[in-house]
Order: structure tokens, then sequence, then C-alpha cells
């Protein structure tokens, strides 16, 4: 199987059909967590699954990326309020090897409604189809450049050298498209700085790219808060044209040792 479907059989199995012995099959025994409140172990994530069942938690996967041995997943999950909101925006990574899921890292954020968000796009929407694989290095290339030009901040007035002008689609949702989508940006930053919430990257843990989706995921702060960053950029004509996000505090108390990242 490929390591999509390996994946995607494993989160159905787990999230939709609730078979924990199917499940079973496709979890390595020694499975690393880093959800910060589920033990680490392919038994702790099943043990989990008649709870599941109970609430009625289903997960709804929008976009699937690869590149070599990880597989990130955009999704949504309903009936999750036991994981703090009824319905959670989530990016999955999870790592595979020798034909199992042996690795899990994730970063989860209640859904802002779309008649609610800045710029009356939705958290999830948006174009799903992977296209240019031939052009999977060249853009994975422009969104590390992004990252440490503009996110890590070396060089932010560099920003246009990596988005696009023209079109910019923006799905955080406290972040306007605003004028040719960069004023929305910008706009958004200082007011979160004036309210003490000033977005600081400090470092990139991971970058997956396929065709025209990369994604990274970074950790940094929010104000005074160590905060995870997972960011999905769609690439089109050589610029970042579109921005999906999941922003999540990190908290101090994990359930394993295995850390955020």
């Amino acid at each position: 199987m490929a390591v999509k479907d390996i994946v995607l059989a494993t989160v159905t199995a787990l999230f939709g059909d609730y078979d924990v012995e199917a499940a079973r099959q496709l979890l390595a025994p020694d499975y690393l967590q880093h959800n910060p409140a589920v033990p680490t172990g392919a038994e702790a994530i099943l043990g989990f699954v008649p709870a599941l069942q109970e609430m009625g938690l289903r997960g709804d996967v929008h976009r699937v990326i690869a590149e070599g041995d990880l597989v990130v997943l955009h999704a949504t999950y309903e009936n999750a309020q036991a994981f703090g909101a009824e319905t959670l925006v989530a990016f999955d990574v999870f790592r595979v090897a020798d034909g199992k899921v042996a690795e899990h890292w994730d970063n989860l954020q209640p859904l802002v409604p779309q008649d609610q968000t800045a710029s009356g796009r939705s958290m999830v929407d948006g174009p799903v189809e992977i296209v240019d694989l031939d052009k999977t290095a060249e853009n994975k290339a422009l969104v590390e450049g992004f990252v440490d030009a503009v996110l890590l901040g070396k060089a932010p007035e560099t920003i246009t050298d990596y988005i696009s002008t023209e079109t910019y689609h923006q799905h955080n949702p406290y972040v306007g498209d605003g004028l040719d989508g960069l004023d929305g940006l910008g706009a958004a930053f200082a007011a979160f700085a004036e309210q003490g919430l000033a977005v600081k990257y400090d470092e990139v843990h991971m970058v997956v790219a396929e065709g025209n989706f990369v994604f990274t995921a970074a950790e940094g702060w929010l104000g005074t808060q160590p905060t995870a960053f997972f960011d999905l950029f769609r690439v089109e004509g050589g610029k970042i044209v579109e921005h999906w996000d999941v922003v999540s505090e990190i908290p101090a108390e994990f359930a394993h040792e295995n850390g955020k990242f």
C-alpha cells in the first residue's frame, strides 16, 4: 500500500469505522504520539476508540499531501467537545515505516464559522487538487525561502518576492485578504501586536511538499504563549497564492515525553 493509503485506512478505522482490530494492524506497536493529551504507543490510542464512538467523533479529510514517509491530512473533526470544541480544524502528520503508521503529530483549533472570518472564506475551503508535481522541489524551496525571510523575520521586506500581489486567498479566520492579499496580513499582525499577541516564529521542524501544496510545522510565540504553527501554502506561477493554517498553544504538560515535535 502507498503511504497515503495506509494513513487514510488508519484514520478511517479510528475515526470512521471505530474498528480497533483494523487499526491495530495498521499501527506500529511502538507508535510515537505527539498530541499533548494522548499517551504514546498504539494501545493508548486504540483504548480511546470506544469513547470516540460513544461521542460520535467523525473526521472529514479535505486535503492529503505526501512526501517520502510523511503524510499530511487537512481535516475537520465533528462532535469533538472532549478535545475542546464541537468542531475542530486539524493538521495531522503521520510518519509511515515498514507499512505501518509509526508516528503522529497534530495541531487542533476550534472552527470559526465562515460568516465570522475576516476574509469571508472558511478555514478549509478552496482547491484540493494536487498539480505541478514536476515543480515540487521548486515550490518547496519558495515556501522555505518565505518562512526564512518573512516568518522568521530575516528579511520581511521581501514578502512580495514570495506572495503574489495579484491573488492571495487567506483562510486564517482572523486575517483578511486585504488589498492584493497583503494589507490584510500586515494589518492583522499589527493588531495582534497591539493586543500583546505578537506572532513570532522561532524554528521550523517540518516541511512536506507535493506539487502545488507545501506544508510547514513550526514553533514560536503568540504573545507570551509558546505556540505551534501548522501552515499550508498553495503555489501557482512561482508565487504563494493561498494559505491555510492551524494555530495552537503548546501546553506545559504532556501525557508523554515525546514533546510537540
